[in-house]
């Protein structure tokens, strides 16, 4: 497995530097990424086992199996927002790429706001991933419950504990630098892989009823004013928030070879691997699940664990439940470095509080190791808010995932507009033989942007069977997120923009 995790990688381009100069800094960190540690990056970070496992109850709890048509739904509409950062990567390949990206082809304000937002949600997120564990870990031994029996606040204090030795092991791991990282994601996503389609595999040969059960509602959506519509709708969210986080191959492009034509390729290849192989895992899942009206296929508690558990024989379910332990570990690692190497962009044009210190780089490691500190200790202390609050830790993290959406689109937004003012794509991608949407740019670009406004409605229409109650949690989608996004605006109105621009430290020569 080492060997795949350090295969052979491209010789450095004698432009790969120099392509970080024409951006206006000066390279700093360690430029050794591989084309699979690329692909990894991209992979891990929408983690196939750990979204498909952790949100199954989701979706089939609210629609029962027909809910799989979203996850074909989600991958168009989110491939379309792929292929516009796939340009972007080919021509940006830079640390913080979302924000970067927004920066250039906005403005300094609309940049600035594209990070705030992806930052905040993906601290958030890093708290989300790791309470996955609670669900997994009990389950191949007992051991794993170090507090309590599993029951009532037990089951949140003891989940808050085992995630916050999750992210000190991510945060040691991102302070040793990106070859470690590295080498432990990559081994991670090929273990997360071959045991995926292994699941896959194995639940094909124990289905017990044919595809016509994905075009039945089931009875689900009855007496619904909106008929199975808005169930629909409500149980699409559970493939919304898997299939996110592949520009992450990018963000990792300033340690990345040759990174211009590694960068598009991760992109592409990470989200079609977890399209394909996750699709695989759901649809025959479901054909082979022995009791569709489980209430527990519907409940966390259960989920599409109970299907695993109840389908695999001997050892198998135990091993292949470790193999989801293995995804939660490398998926928690890759978002915590995502969310790294974002503060350390933004600091290093000075949008961050303490800017001096966070895009500060270890001299041996060459990593930003107090981001590293600081992103793992906020993470900690919103997991905390799980214990008392386990219905606001939800929704927290649940408009995470909406101002992900929202980051995405303050880049797609104004990348169009660029299109229509000729100024995109740059001459120099295809004549360079770089990767280019050439004439189906525009109609890709308008798709990402249309699909972007109408998933971010769908994930914060104010339901009570997403979000609860009361009214402010209902309507949490827009008072939360307009109270993160309006406090950082804050911010950045009063001090932010004033001393917004590339740290003296970070200068390109």
């Amino acid at each position: 497995m080492a060997s795949a995790a350090q295969e052979e990688r491209p010789a450095e381009g004698p432009g790969d530097d120099q392509d970080l100069a024409d951006f206006g800094y000066k390279a700093s960190l360690d430029r050794s990424i591989g084309k699979f540690a690329s692909f990894a990056a991209g992979v891990s970070y929408i983690s196939i086992l750990t979204g498909t496992f952790q949100l199954f109850y989701v979706g089939y709890g609210n629609a029962g199996p027909a809910y799989l048509w979203s996850w074909p739904m989600v991958f168009v509409g989110q491939m379309m927002v792929a292929l516009c950062f796939m340009e972007l990567s080919a021509k940006y390949p830079v640390a913080g790429s979302v924000y970067n990206w927004a920066k250039t082809l906005g403005s300094k304000v609309v940049g600035w706001s594209a990070g705030w937002l992806m930052l905040t949600a993906s601290i958030v997120t890093l708290s989300a991933v790791v309470l996955a564990l609670q669900i997994n870990l009990p389950r191949l031994w007992p051991g794993f419950q170090i507090i309590g029996d599993g029951t009532g606040i037990s089951f949140a204090t003891n989940a808050v504990l085992l995630g916050a030795i999750m992210i000190l092991f991510t945060t040691v791991i991102n302070a040793k630098g990106v070859r470690l990282m590295a080498l432990i994601n990559s081994t991670g996503v090929f273990i997360e892989l071959i045991a995926a389609i292994l699941i896959a595999l194995l639940l094909a040969v124990n289905i017990k009823r044919g595809p016509e059960v994905f075009f039945s509602t089931h009875g689900y959506g009855a007496g619904e004013s909106t008929g199975y519509l808005s169930l629909f709708l409500v149980a699409s969210l559970a493939s919304g928030y898997v299939m996110y986080g592949f520009d992450t191959a990018s963000s990792l492009g300033e340690e990345t070879m040759d990174p211009r034509r590694t960068a598009p390729k991760a992109i592409l290849r990470a989200i079609l691997a977890s399209f394909v192989i996750g699709g695989a895992i759901l649809v025959f899942a479901i054909m082979a699940a022995p009791d569709l009206k489980d209430p527990l296929l519907g409940s966390p508690k259960g989920s599409l664990q109970r299907i695993v558990e109840q389908v695999m024989w001997g050892p198998l379910g135990t091993i292949f439940l470790i193999c989801i332990v293995v995804a939660v570990i490398v998926c928690s690692l890759a978002v915590h470095t995502a969310a790294i190497r974002l503060t350390f962009a933004m600091a290093r044009d000075n949008a961050l509080p303490f800017s001096e210190q966070l895009a500060r780089v270890n001299p041996k490691t060459k990593a930003p190791v107090v981001p590293a500190v600081v992103i793992g200790l906020i993470a900690t202390f919103i997991l905390v808010i799980n214990i008392g609050q386990p219905h606001i830790f939800t929704v927290l993290t649940s408009i995470a995932i909406i101002m992900i959406y929202l980051a995405y689109l303050l880049v797609t937004v104004p990348m169009l507009k660029q299109r229509l003012q000729g100024q995109w794509p740059p001459k120099d991608l295809k004549d360079s033989g770089y990767f280019t949407l050439g004439r189906w740019g525009l109609l890709v670009n308008v798709l990402a942007v249309l699909w972007g406004v109408g998933m971010s409605l769908n994930l914060a229409w104010p339901r009570t069977a997403i979000y609860g109650e009361p009214w402010y949690n209902t309507w949490g989608a827009f008072i939360y997120i307009g109270v993160i996004l309006g406090s950082g605006l804050l911010w950045y109105a009063l001090k932010g923009r004033r001393h917004l621009g590339t740290l003296a430290s970070h200068q390109a020569d």
